[in-house]
């Protein structure tokens, strides 16, 4: 069960439909009288983009946009540095002020903590470099496969109890690149409606037939694959030749665990394969760090693609396919990404590899266990901590992913501001990567915190919600603060 809820009050909505119908209108305005007297440029050029496309952008992205991609200098550890940037100005872009800000890392996927210097992994990537050099320069298929990518793919699959694994040099063509190979034509595909987007960009491109079903809703998911199997493939009505589930193990703008024993209860009932992507969950999640499945109890031999991503938990970059050997034989044959795109460079393979050896405890120590208790403690002492403030945040107990609803399009930019302004990183999401009255500042927290950061941070979290009004949780959201596991003591 959730601890927050999407839906705004009515309060809530009425203020943030009002706030983007007076932009839409303003803006409307300016662009009226921008057409009328500006001078054309480029006589005789069609306009490469067409003003109602980009009118979001102009009008309303460009007055809030330093809320956005901050750039950063050094590790994205605990704390780090952010550079400073102009004030927004219409006139001119945004450009960086040559100052430094200290910020407590809220914004990070560094989960376990290993985006920075680690005494047993650094020195291990820094080997690789120096016997394998910065880029291999090709794909995996010609020149692009080392001993160490054939050692981490063997790790892998044993450390998610499959035969085999794959590896891909960019996370989000894991699920864009792979998942065409599967959804052949008359492949019907089932997406959550809340899938990462790169899962959609991936059943865009296939071949099959997608379908959406309600977030984490498996009773949902049972009718439309019941209707679609009755049905059959558009048009011709013929039996489908497979059916795909997609899934994600915990859901990055929600927080939410996947309800997996249910989809797993309808995949097997109807013989459909499930595709589970653990970017956020695969080493943040189980009690050793193997990801949802172990976490709820669901064993990886039911789930037919294990896929995720190590730019997370693993403080490197890539991603993984991990399934039965001729699944992955037909990937390493079929797909564009193992075939024409570069691969994983060799110091990112080594420092994944190092990274799961300390997981596991292949290194000889426990602090890879010490690492995932400290995260498990963390996350539930900190959305603990937000729900007896009154925030309304979104998620459930154990995720390290907690977003806090903000709603309202003006209290996105303050909350942004005023949390740079007392040194907290955190991230903002608003529309269009959000629906319209869904905006919410997003708070990802890691191992390397430590208690009297994360006191710190609630003293501020507690000042900015005084400051901009954003307590949505209310008396709800403090009774659910006692709800959650027992916190250990650090």
């Amino acid at each position: 069960m959730g601890t927050g809820t999407l839906a705004p009050s009515l309060k809530q909505a009425l203020f943030a439909y009002t706030s983007f119908t007076l932009l839409y209108i303003f803006g409307q305005f300016r662009d009226f009288f921008r057409k009328r007297w500006s001078k054309a440029s480029l006589k005789g050029y069609a306009p490469i983009r067409q003003d109602y496309e980009d009118f979001y952008t102009r009008r309303m992205y460009y007055r809030i946009h330093d809320c956005f991609n901050r750039p950063i200098t050094g590790p994205p550890s605990s704390w780090m540095d952010v550079l400073e940037r102009t004030p927004v100005n219409r006139q001119e872009p945004l450009t960086t002020t040559g100052k430094i800000k200290r910020c407590l890392n809220l914004g990070s996927y560094n989960y376990l903590g290993f985006a920075s210097s680690d005494p047993y992994c650094t020195p291990r990537v820094l080997d690789t470099l120096s016997q394998h050099g910065w880029s291999l320069c090709s794909n995996r298929a010609d020149a692009g496969t080392t001993p160490v990518h054939e050692e981490l793919e063997r790790e892998l699959a044993s450390f998610l109890g499959k035969e085999a694994a794959l590896t891909c040099g960019m996370g989000f063509a894991t699920n864009s690149a792979f998942l065409p190979v599967l959804a052949t034509p008359g492949t019907l595909v089932l997406s959550d409606a809340l899938n990462h987007s790169s899962i959609v960009a991936g059943v865009r491109a296939a071949k099959g037939t997608v379908r959406v079903f309600d977030h984490n809703d498996p009773e949902h998911l049972e009718r439309l694959l019941r209707t679609a199997l009755v049905e059959g493939q558009p048009r011709i009505h013929r039996p489908w030749r497979k059916v795909i589930i997609v899934v994600e193990g915990i859901y990055s703008m929600e927080g939410e665990v996947v309800d997996l024993a249910g989809f797993v209860a309808v995949a097997k009932k109807y013989k459909a394969y499930i595709w589970l992507d653990e970017a956020h969950s695969i080493g943040a999640m189980g009690a050793t760090g193997r990801g949802v499945c172990e976490h709820l109890g669901v064993s990886s031999a039911d789930i037919d693609v294990l896929m995720g991503t190590f730019s997370k938990s693993f403080g490197a970059c890539g991603g993984y396919v991990a399934a039965n050997k001729d699944v992955i034989d037909y990937f390493k044959a079929q797909c564009p990404a193992h075939l024409y795109a570069t691969a994983m460079t060799p110091p990112a393979v080594q420092m994944v590899l190092s990274a799961l050896r300390l997981i596991t405890g292949a290194d000889g120590s426990d602090r890879g266990a010490h690492k995932l208790s400290q995260l498990r403690t963390n996350a539930n002492y900190f959305r603990s901590g937000l729900l007896r403030l009154g925030f309304n945040v979104l998620g459930d107990w154990d995720s390290p992913v907690m977003p806090v609803m903000i709603f309202q399009p003006a209290k996105l930019s303050a909350t942004s501001r005023e949390m740079l302004r007392l040194g907290v990183a955190v991230v903002e999401v608003g529309f269009p990567a959000t629906p319209l009255l869904t905006s919410r500042m997003r708070v990802c927290i890691s191992a390397s915190h430590t208690r009297q950061d994360l006191d710190y941070a609630l003293q501020l979290f507690d000042y900015v919600a005084e400051r901009c009004d954003i307590r949505y949780g209310g008396d709800t959201a403090r009774a659910l603060a006692n709800t959650g596991p027992k916190i250990q003591a650090v």
